[in-house]
């Protein structure tokens, strides 16, 4: 279906959890579940390749605690969708976070935990193997040592993002550790993160050198937006000249560029596309079914099924789930913007197309990554083996944070303006002429319509101090709801090393 799968699709399907990596029930514990012996492995740079792999594997995972989709559930805390589903039973966990009912037995808190502490500790294992490999290359060891770098600053950044205070743990552990870990501070968590990508990023290659069968890796551009996001997502002041620095250093590489048609980015022949600064990638032919489900096994992305739409009858697309309704306010504000037809599905008026109407439903429906027929999925079960990657950083998105860094600390204006106005021209609006704080509104009305359903929302809400005004009818409390709660599971088996947020 597609014509170029990368690297990682093929060796994630044959070596997936070749090494000793895993978790228990205990707190932050991890158990062998293998083939082979980490006594018996990091022997050579095809081994460390393939644990390089691992790492990259845990950015797919939806499946830790339930369905537990991070894009997708962000889109729910947003004032950008709903939970939906086929009612209120459906996923409860999505219909808490929805209306900022969660609390520390129920919400998607354990998923996510999970991912990105099993992704953290993959990346501390490789770290600390790479340079026992006697026969790897230097280059070969400085750029997988990066590529680790760069993954564990990325789950990181979304733990702060979606936990505040979270244990900060750059080793493995022995196990008298294990309970006494303590959680630090957002700003020491970031610390590191800056650190690791920082450290990376000369180590990395550009976009334009990457071949065709590598594309999906990291590259030097996919760290520095990554770095600019985070001192965005953190509101460092004085960090907002970096912030232009290494956006600008992205867009000077001629590494990148807007796609042409906006509605081709999320097109499957897309992916990988002159505006891809970084993908996770996913597999249509891993043939996964429901006994591999939850196992981090599959190689589908289940979002797909989620958002689409119930019992759906017609022509394009295949039935899904009905999940992340699109709000009427969304809607509402796309509506006459060139963009709405390619994020937004309005489902009463398909002609000839009928479908179910589930809870919350509003008639809209997420059209980036909708289920096509045509990419339906042959093999296993077709729900958990869709193919569509997700856009996790635009260069659209580069642009954008490049024009806020900009207009944060006073540079260069008219370059914000351009950046804004790239964006803009590439579906035929007038350009933007405004300057000062009426700009900084311009760039992220311009981010909430550029961006939607894409995930970005509620962050830019949080750090932009409009959460409460937007989101307080929807039940979010100041001071409480900017994260999740700690999951009460990790809570008890940690006896005592960690604490709960705030409001829980």
């Amino acid at each position: 279906m597609k014509s170029v799968k990368n690297i990682f699709r093929f060796a994630l399907l044959s070596v997936v959890f070749c090494i000793p990596f895993g978790c228990k029930k205990e707190f932050l514990d991890v158990k062998p579940v293998a083939r082979e012996l980490e006594i018996n492995y990091y022997r050579n740079e095809a081994q460390a390749f393939e644990a390089l792999v691992s790492v990259y594997d845990a950015l797919q995972w939806n499946d830790q605690g339930g369905f537990t989709m991070f894009r997708l559930l962000l889109n729910v805390a947003s004032d950008e969708c709903l939970a939906g589903g086929s009612d209120a039973s459906d996923q409860p966990s999505w219909v808490a976070w929805d209306q900022f009912k969660t609390n520390p037995s129920l919400g998607p808190q354990v998923g996510f935990w999970r991912k990105n502490y099993k992704g953290i500790y993959r990346a501390n294992l490789f770290l600390e193997k790479i340079n026992q490999i006697a026969d790897a290359s230097p280059e070969f060891k400085a750029r997988t040592s990066a590529e680790a770098k760069f993954l564990r600053a990325k789950f990181y950044l979304d733990l702060v993002q979606l936990f505040g205070r979270v244990p900060l743990i750059t080793k493995t552990l022995n196990p008298s550790e294990y309970y006494t870990i303590k959680q630090e501070t957002p700003e020491v968590v970031f610390n590191q993160i800056e650190k690791d990508l920082l450290e990376a990023i000369p180590d990395l290659p550009l976009a334009n050198a990457i071949p065709a069968q590598e594309l999906g890796r990291v590259t030097k551009g996919a760290a520095q937006a990554l770095l600019a996001r985070g001192y965005l997502y953190m509101n460092i002041q004085d960090k907002m000249d970096d912030v232009a620095t290494l956006c600008e250093d992205i867009i000077n590489s001629n590494a990148y560029d807007l796609e042409k048609n906006y509605g081709d980015i999320f097109k499957t022949s897309g992916e990988f596309g002159t505006e891809s600064v970084f993908e996770i990638a996913y597999s249509e032919n891993s043939r996964s079914d429901w006994g591999s489900f939850g196992s981090g096994w599959g190689e589908g992305n289940v979002s797909v099924q989620f958002v689409g739409m119930r019992d759906f009858s017609g022509a394009k697309f295949a039935p899904g789930w009905g999940f992340c309704p699109v709000s009427k306010s969304l809607a509402d504000a796309l509506r006459g913007d060139p963009r709405f037809v390619h994020t937004i599905i309005e489902a009463d008026t398909m002609k000839g197309a009928t479908y179910s109407k589930g809870y919350q439903n509003t008639g809209f429906f997420i059209r980036k990554y909708a289920p096509l027929i045509e990419n339906k999925s042959k093999d296993g079960e077709p729900a958990l083996n869709w193919g569509n990657n997700i856009r996790e950083i635009r260069f659209a998105d580069v642009l954008l944070m490049a024009a806020e860094g900009l207009a944060r600390s006073s540079g260069n204006m008219t370059n914000a303006q351009n950046y804004v106005n790239r964006v803009r021209a590439r579906v035929g609006l007038n350009p933007i002429t405004s300057s000062g704080n009426l700009l900084l509104l311009d760039i992220y009305k311009e981010r909430q319509l550029e961006l939607a359903t894409e995930g970005h929302r509620f962050f830019d809400l949080i750090r932009t101090d409009q959460a409460s005004s937007i989101l307080g009818t929807f039940g979010f409390i100041k001071g409480t709801h900017e994260h999740l709660p700690i999951p009460q599971n990790e809570i008890d088996a940690s006896q005592g090393a960690l604490k709960q947020n705030n409001g829980y």
